[in-house]
């Protein structure tokens, strides 16, 4: 039987995240955030680069400045947003959710990111 202490959990981790966040800057470079590996590493954005600014952009309410930072990102959010809640609420309830994504979902998805950080490292973003 699966956990439900899991989504518990993460929701704490991932609100505590939010809170810290929206109090410190990521245009500010005193700030303690994380840094994207990929791009410290390689130069290069990653699909996820820009996520922080995103964040920090949403919860202060500037879609504009969000959609700026990583508009593939902020496509996404929305499903990712469904998909953890009903993975959270299966869990809550002592059941495994096994996501209907798929094989052909998960070339989709992978190709996807891809192609993005192709394309944002091709224009500049």
């Amino acid at each position: 039987m699966p956990s439900a202490l899991a989504p518990v959990v993460l929701t704490a981790a991932a609100a505590a995240g939010l809170v810290y966040l929206y109090g410190h800057s990521p245009y500010d470079s005193a700030q303690l955030l994380p840094r994207c590996p990929f791009h410290w590493v390689t130069g290069l954005n990653c699909p996820a680069c820009g996520g922080t600014r995103m964040t920090y952009a949403l919860l202060h309410g500037d879609v504009a400045a969000a959609l700026r930072a990583n508009p593939a990102l902020c496509a996404a959010l929305p499903y990712g947003a469904y998909a953890y809640g009903r993975w959270a609420v299966a869990r809550l309830r002592g059941h495994l959710h096994r996501h209907p994504l798929g094989p052909r979902g998960v070339r989709l998805v992978l190709g996807t990111a891809v192609l993005w950080t192709v394309v944002r490292n091709v224009l500049g973003r």
